[in-house]
């Protein structure tokens, strides 16, 4: 097993699993957790074919069909938990006892195969259009476990484990940057039944995609037209209105001024950073304290926890660089404390959005549950 140490004390340490994917260990710094850890033992199938891509030819989007997520585990108890440690009654993903552990999903999305072609000629073949299109689903799928323990969410975690999940999606999103054939790395947290979770155990995902996802490319265009000023325009806007919910040194949060969903906060760095591997280690450290009070707000809004989807949108790696930055939004179906906003006509079928609640009140909302929290 090889390590690393990475910033802010945090020990990286990285071995397989028994049919070969890669299981990555992130300790925290003050772990009590000793250096080695045990091989995984089971005696397991082979991986599934890497899945299918198809393009529809109305919208040029890519679909990836992967049957093989047919099979993954559907809230499974407490003592099955496949992302616990592992247990003589329980022979899980992760055979020891771990801090934070990233591996390969065992039913990806994409990969695990991956393409060796030049990233400009497959970005151009990609963003073509037309009849009966396919392309094998190249890339990567990554679940990364915040917690041993078998319920929570980041929002629950201390600020120590925070910063050393989001060391975790700084190192995961610079070495999958460099993989060949990925095109952009998307890490991100499901929280809730609501929201369509399987597991209740405390984690997260990072997809690293063979494109560039269909949202990135309207926000790209918008760059192309507005200019790479684009963010800090946003940001000194945002700032000087009120509908910012939270902030400090290195970062800002705040709902949008055409937000979609009845709760929808987006955070952005006050500098330049395309994604999670260009920040410092100080903007990470404040991160880990702001994100945890502003997830801990939005539990707070109503008696109950709030589902959410947590997404960190990053620049593309091949292009854009210098203009799209790294940027949060958390998006919740919540509209009031037993309803939840459903997609139907207009915004599913036409992608016509009707908002339920003006921005400025929801994030009034959203300060009072940062205060309560």
């Amino acid at each position: 097993m090889s390590q690393e140490h990475l910033t802010c004390g945090v020990v990286k340490r990285r071995t397989q699993l028994a049919d070969g994917r890669e299981l990555i260990y992130y300790d925290d710094p003050d772990t009590t957790l000793p250096p080695e850890r045990a091989a995984d033992a089971r005696s397991m199938p082979p991986r599934p074919a890497t899945a299918e891509m198809r393009q529809d030819v109305l919208t040029g989007d890519w679909i990836s069909v992967a049957a093989a997520r047919q099979n993954r585990a559907f809230l499974p108890p407490a003592h099955l938990d496949p992302l616990a440690p592992t247990t003589p009654e329980n022979p899980s993903e992760i055979p020891d006892q771990y801090d934070v552990a990233v591996f390969e999903n065992r039913s990806p999305s994409f990969g695990p195969e991956l393409d060796d072609a030049d990233a400009a000629v497959r970005l151009a073949d990609l963003r073509d259009v037309g009849y009966e299109r396919r392309r094998p689903a190249v890339g990567r799928t990554e679940v990364v476990c915040f917690s041993p323990e078998h319920e929570g969410s980041f929002g629950t975690q201390t600020e120590t484990r925070a910063r050393t999940v989001i060391e975790a999606w700084a190192d995961r999103t610079a070495e999958l940057s460099r993989l060949p054939g990925i095109q952009q790395v998307f890490p991100f947290e499901n929280r809730g039944q609501a929201i369509g979770v399987t597991l209740h155990h405390p984690h997260g995902q990072i997809y690293a995609y063979p494109y560039v996802t269909p949202r990135t490319e309207r926000l790209l265009a918008s760059l192309d037209r507005l200019g790479p000023d684009l963010f800090a325009s946003i940001l000194e806007r945002e700032r000087a209105g009120e509908r910012v919910v939270l902030q400090g040194e290195h970062w800002t949060a705040f709902v949008p001024f055409a937000a979609r969903w009845p709760i929808e906060v987006h955070m952005l760095p006050h500098r330049h950073a395309a994604d999670f591997a260009e920040t410092s280690p100080a903007e990470r450290d404040e991160l880990a304290r702001l994100y945890l009070q502003l997830l801990r707000g939005v539990d707070a809004i109503y008696p109950t926890p709030t589902p959410y989807i947590a997404a960190w949108h990053q620049a593309p790696v091949h292009t854009h660089r210098d203009s799209a930055r790294l940027m949060l939004q958390l998006t919740s179906p919540r509209r009031a404390e037993d309803r939840l906003k459903f997609l139907a006509g207009s915004e599913a079928a036409m992608g016509a959005w009707i908002a339920d609640i003006p921005p400025e009140n929801a994030a009034e909302l959203i300060r009072k549950g940062i205060e309560r929290a």
